[in-house]
């Protein structure tokens, strides 16, 4: 059986894995078309491996990260690659934050997160000297790992186990032929691939090639730009591990936190404002048909009027390194806009539906027997190798 794999991030590699770890005879080819793997926001995210803290009990959110961590910590164990559990604080500012720390708590209950717990100030201050707040909601277990480094450890899975892994190799064109059989044709020299199953993990391209196996257009990739600062060496002493606000439902961004990465020391954000393409890492970056299908989209403007003062927040800190400090100094009081310096930045396949709504769920797709990734935010790297078990277990190959 010959297998194609569009996508060469966590998710398409841990697919790739799966598929050939329960089918050793299938002649499987993952197709990258940048010419490294995990280019795109496997590499480009700030490496935290959640515990399942926000999700919706019973959604796919809640399920697959709760299996993917078990699954991704013995991945990483077994691969000797870095994987600290440095813990994580959600911090309440004053009582109606505190409110909403509460219902996170029952969530995370739920949800089945080990040893997380409701904590005064007294104690926030033991777990973080640094930072402030009336009570905050503790995750020990909330960890950081190079997920660049997991995606190319996966990588070598599927060579060892006889797949092949295609960089530089864009797919153009799809045409299936039912029962998730398909013919691929690639940017160079038009090259045709037959394939007999095929699973599409384009990321901030999913809902392009989901329209080319007759999905529908809907939803909408909106890409948004997060950009990060980092802490200079002297002040990472600041954050010991991971500092997050308490989540507004009301807004449609999580907002500025602080986070401790596995080698890259502390980054503190980050923002989010639209990028002018789907692989707009700088300001400057300016792809004409990727802002043409972002302006047409009628859930771009009806989600722009729903939080435009959310949307004008944004653009100032990403204008302003003193603005992007005064929001990370409501929870670590010490920290000044001379303690930041530039940081990474990455762009955010967030699907939007017609109506302005933000997809929040894990969102699989199937057309004649063709599956594909229509929406994986974050926790999708943390859920990554349980994206591929549900993968597999919805197509005629489980």
């Amino acid at each position: 059986m010959r297998i194609g794999i569009v996508g060469g991030g966590i998710i398409g590699l841990a697919v790739a894995r799966e598929l050939l770890r329960r089918h050793p005879d299938s002649e499987l080819t993952v197709f990258e078309k940048e010419r490294t793997l995990g280019h795109h926001q496997t590499g480009r995210n700030s490496g935290v491996v959640h515990a399942g803290l926000y999700y919706t009990p019973g959604s796919l959110k809640a399920r697959l990260c709760r299996r993917g961590v078990g699954l991704l910590h013995a991945y990483c164990r077994e691969r000797g690659i870095r994987y600290e559990a440095c813990g994580k604080v959600v911090v309440a500012r004053d009582e109606a934050e505190l409110t909403r720390l509460r219902g996170i708590h029952e969530r995370a209950t739920a949800n089945g997160v080990p040893d997380v717990e409701l904590v005064g100030a007294d104690e926030l201050e033991r777990i973080e000297p640094h930072a402030s707040g009336i009570a905050a909601l503790h995750s020990p277990h909330t960890a950081i790992v190079d997920f660049g480094a997991v995606a190319r450890s996966l990588s070598g899975d599927v060579q060892d186990l006889g797949g092949a892994v295609r960089t530089g190799s864009e797919v153009t064109a799809i045409e299936t032929r039912g029962g998730g059989a398909a013919d691929i044709v690639l940017r160079h020299g038009q090259e045709r691939r037959r394939v007999d199953q095929l699973v599409l993990a384009g990321g901030l391209h999913s809902d392009r090639l989901a329209e080319q196996i007759g999905d529908s257009p809907e939803p909408r990739i909106v890409p948004f730009r997060g950009e990060y600062h980092r802490l200079v060496p002297a002040r990472e002493h600041l954050v010991r591990g991971l500092i997050y606000p308490v989540p507004d439902p009301g807004t449609p961004f999580l907002g500025v936190h602080l986070t401790r990465t596995v080698g890259r020391g502390v980054l503190v954000g980050p923002n989010a404002v639209l990028a002018l393409g789907r692989e707009g890492y700088r300001r400057t970056d300016l792809v004409g048909r990727d802002v043409r299908e972002t302006l047409a989209w009628p859930g771009l403007w009806r989600l722009a009027r729903r939080h435009w003062r959310v949307g004008a927040r944004e653009v100032l800190t990403s204008a302003s390194r003193q603005a992007f400090a005064t929001q990370a100094r409501q929870y670590v009081p010490a920290l000044r806009a001379r303690d930041l310096m530039p940081g990474p930045a990455g762009v955010r396949a967030q699907a939007v539906a017609r109506d302005g709504s933000l997809v929040d769920d894990f969102w699989l797709s199937s057309r004649d027997g063709v599956l594909c990734v229509r929406n994986a935010p974050s926790p999708a790297a943390t859920s990554a190798l349980a994206i591929a078990e549900e993968i597999l277990d919805r197509t005629a190959l489980s």
